[in-house]
Formats: structure tokens, sequence, C-alpha cells
């Protein structure tokens, strides 16, 4: 029997990246598997039909993590289609780099939307559909450990919150046996971020492996979490950056 063989979990930003990857990855290890998206609808009815090749049930839900009724209402709606809901993966995230004194206030606004609030408010809805066992995992940057240059003030902000969520949830959550953890994904080639794009030079120099990783690599990390043999991990932030903070 697969590890996750009966569990029902949602990755929100699971049309393409890391977030697609980690739907995959969960539904190869037995889950059914919601995801949310925003424009790429195409892309999301084809992670949706390669979750059902593998046999299991596969839902895309448009929604905007930046809009507090879509991110609670995904949740509800993921719950109520696969019939309650056991792993919740935040993944939808954005990123507006530039000097801080260039910020405008509506990306100040869009960027703690999404990566903070929406992040909070669908954390908050999934506790309240889990059971003992649950699982909450959110992908966070490894520029919360070590910023590589200017530019990114906003964006580890909105990627530092999470730390603080994530252990708080941990205390919160922990006598109810739901866990809660971090992923921090270093330079990973997806469509954002390619490996062969403009700083993927200086990027990869900053790792200790000398290159990007997979969107693969960190859907393993995220599987694991998510799994019974993670049952005694809870509150810890986990490094998927090939050396990136070493």
């Amino acid at each position: 029997m697969s590890p996750l063989t009966g569990k029902k979990a949602l990755v929100t930003g699971g049309s393409r990246g890391i977030g697609a990857a980690t739907a995959l990855r969960l539904a190869q290890e037995g889950a059914d598997v919601a995801i949310t998206y925003v424009r790429s609808e195409d892309a999301a009815r084809e992670v949706v039909a390669k979750i059902e090749s593998m046999g299991r049930r596969g839902y895309a839900i448009r929604a905007d993590a930046a809009d507090a009724g879509d991110a609670v209402g995904a949740v509800e709606r993921a719950a109520d289609d696969l019939g309650g809901l056991d792993i919740l993966v935040n993944n939808a995230g954005v990123g507006v780099l530039g000097p801080v004194g260039d910020l405008a206030l509506a990306d100040v606004d869009r960027v703690l939307d999404v990566n903070v609030r929406g992040v909070f408010l669908t954390a908050q809805a999934a506790a309240g559909r889990m059971g003992r066992g649950g699982r909450i995992v959110s992908v966070g940057s490894c520029v919360v450990q070590r910023v590589p240059g200017p530019g990114g003030s906003l964006y580890a902000t909105s990627k530092a919150a999470l730390v603080g969520l994530t252990k708080a949830l941990a205390r919160e959550l922990g006598e109810r046996g739901v866990t809660v953890n971090l992923v921090h994904p270093g330079p990973i080639d997806t469509d954002m971020n390619p490996a062969d794009g403009p700083y993927a030079e200086a990027q990869s120099a900053g790792t200790a492996l000398g290159r990007y990783g997979s969107a693969g690599e960190v859907a393993s990390a995220v599987a694991f979490l998510a799994g019974e043999e993670a049952s005694y991990v809870t509150g810890a932030e986990f490094s998927v950056d090939g050396g990136h903070a070493a």
C-alpha cells in the first residue's frame, strides 16, 4: 500500500512548478489531490489529468490567494469534493523584487496578501476540517535564512512571517495530532526562475552544490512531511536549497 493511500490533499498554486510537482508526488504516494490555480486553467487541467491517470481523484479550483474569500473557499470546496482534508500544502506565492524605495503600496499589499494572509487563512480553514494526523506544510524560501543581495526586502519579509506562523500553529494544533512544518527551497528550476535564465549563474554559485534544484526534489521533502514517517516532526524548517544557507 502506498504511504498516503486514502489521504486527501489540497495544494495551493498547484498548476505549475513546485506546486504541480508536489501535487503529482502526493498522488503518486496514494493521495487524492485538489489544486488551486489563478490563470493557468489549461495547465491545471493537465495536472489533474495526470493525477487521474494514477488512479487518484483530482480537482482544479480557481482561487486567488490574495482574495480572502477565495483562500477560505478553496479549502472548503476541496474538503467537500474530496470528502475531507488530511494534507494542506501552502505553495501559492508571489514575488516582487526591487529597491525598497521603489516598491509601491500595491506591491506590498499584493505580496503580503498572497504570501502571508492567504497562507494564514487557508491554514486556519484547513485546521477546522482536519482530524488527528493532519498535515500542514508551507513553502517558504531560502532568503529567510540568507539574503544573497539587495532587492528582496518585501519578499523576504513575507516568507519570514511563515516561520512564526509555522511554529505558533505547531504549538496550537499539536494536542490535536496535527503537524505544521515549513520547507525552504533554494534556487529551483521553474518557469519563474529557470536554470538557464539571466540570474542562474550567480544563484547556482551561491549554493554549496553549485547547481539549481528541481521541483521534484522539493516535492520529495513535502511528501515526507505529509506522511506518517514524519509524525514526530512539527514546527520545523527544512532547507532544500543545495547548501544555500550553509
